[in-house]
């Protein structure tokens, strides 16, 4: 048998995608992941087979940085930085607007592209990550069955009235004039009708006949698998989902470096695990914040600062890197602050680890607030937390409920990884 994954040429997309095919793997069966140049490196420490395969026009390799982006994509990335200065409602707007272009990049090409992969590789299963609509488009016009990961918050896919981009929900901490909502929610209506007449040219141009869709953000593949805990996801939404699956997580093995175990043995104090991700951590003024704040708590402080700048000194036993290891650093963590991407929630929940949450974009504000209502940590805005407010924030989560849930959480995960999950779901 062989499986074909096909993902966008980002890490944070790739990983967890790869830790699913890997239950595939260890079954002896062949795994192709098709995918861009940046990611290959990846590809190839999972032991896959590659098919070269370009999605758009930016890539990710691990950390972002602008001036790696080609012409155009660099100062959309700039903007959207701007952007998350500027509160909820301005980025939520900026992505709206970004949407036009950036999800269905040449798209009767790219799903061109996508069927020759098929042709060539003539997979007996196949993996899409949810938001390469580009590849899922393709797979709809040939009649190819898949499985549809949504590697984000569940709410990337919209049910019922919801409108993609408009957040199902926000956390007590954010709040906006109602004729900001309003404005935003119309935005993300007309973009979301922009984008469908996009999809169904595109369909008509690859698979003439075919049925118009009336909301391309709400097509799925055969079937649906959410990278999410179905513990933290409301019932009454669950109801209104097409056939899936709740993975809960898809969390890698991840060997700590020397250094990071040398770190990790030199003291039992608790450890505070801080982490921006591969985009936000260009929100450096953030997290110099976000130190300053910890540094009368007593703990150990791991930071991996990405692409920030201008960060100020912390004290010497703390370990501050550009990038960590994430997972290996999560299940030694007493609490974790994070921008409430999606991996970073559900490695965090695996490892049993309680969240200070700060989103800034998209599906993090949904994140957020599921992991607030949760009990399982506090939700803070990012623009507005003072450090007294981010160190007492820290406090009533290590020092309240939250650590026992969110252990109660992690163990659940960790007797039915999601990669098991995944196969069996797909085997039927």
């Amino acid at each position: 048998m062989t499986l074909l994954v096909i993902s966008p040429d980002y890490a944070s997309h790739l990983l967890p995608l790869a830790t699913l095919a890997t239950a595939w793997q260890d079954a002896g069966e062949r795994v192709v992941v098709a995918t861009g140049p940046a990611t290959a490196s990846i590809v190839a420490g999972f032991g896959f087979d590659r098919a070269d395969l370009v999605l758009g026009r930016g890539s990710n390799p691990g950390v972002i940085r602008a001036e790696h982006q080609p012409p155009g994509e660099d100062d959309a990335l700039r903007g959207f930085f701007d952007a998350t200065r500027h509160g909820m409602v301005a980025t939520l707007r900026y992505q709206a607007e970004a949407r036009r272009a950036d999800l269905l990049w040449e798209p009767v090409d790219r799903a061109r592209a996508v069927l020759d992969v098929i042709d060539r590789v003539q997979p007996d299963q196949v993996v899409v990550d949810h938001l390469a609509f580009s590849a899922r488009i393709a797979l709809a016009a040939a009649g190819v069955p898949h499985a549809d990961v949504v590697l984000g918050h569940p709410s990337a896919l919209p049910v019922g009235d919801e409108v993609y981009g408009y957040p199902t929900a926000w956390p007590a901490a954010f709040t906006a004039p109602e004729a900001e909502l309003a404005a935003l929610h119309r935005l993300c209506r007309d973009v979301r009708d922009a984008f469908t007449d996009e999809w169904n040219a595109a369909l008509r141009a690859l698979a003439p006949g075919a049925a118009s869709s009336a909301d391309a953000f709400a097509e799925h593949g055969d079937l649906l698998m959410l990278n999410y805990p179905a513990a933290l996801h409301d019932p009454a939404r669950t109801e209104l989902l097409p056939p899936h699956a709740f993975l809960g997580s898809a969390v890698r093995g991840e060997p700590a470096t020397d250094d990071v175990q040398d770190w990790l043995a030199a003291d039992d104090r608790p450890i505070a695990y801080v982490s921006f991700g591969s985009f936000l951590s260009a929100r450096g003024d953030v997290l110099a914040t976000v130190l300053e704040a910890l540094r009368p708590l007593g703990l150990r402080v791991a930071v991996a600062t990405g692409s920030a700048t201008g960060l100020p000194d912390v004290p010497p036993d703390w370990l501050v890197r550009s990038y960590l290891p994430q997972v290996a650093l999560l299940d030694r963590a007493a609490v974790a602050v994070t921008h409430g991407g999606n991996n970073s929630v559900t490695e965090a929940l695996t490892a049993g680890v309680p969240m200070v949450v700060l989103p800034f974009s998209t599906d993090q504000f949904a994140g957020a607030a599921a992991i607030e209502a949760a009990g399982l940590g506090a939700a803070l805005d990012p623009n507005a937390a003072t450090p007294a407010e981010l160190t007492d924030a820290v406090r009533r989560v290590l020092d309240g409920t939250a650590p026992q849930l969110a252990r109660a959480i992690g163990a659940k995960l960790h007797r039915v990884p999601g990669r098991d999950v995944a196969r069996a779901a797909m085997l039927g």
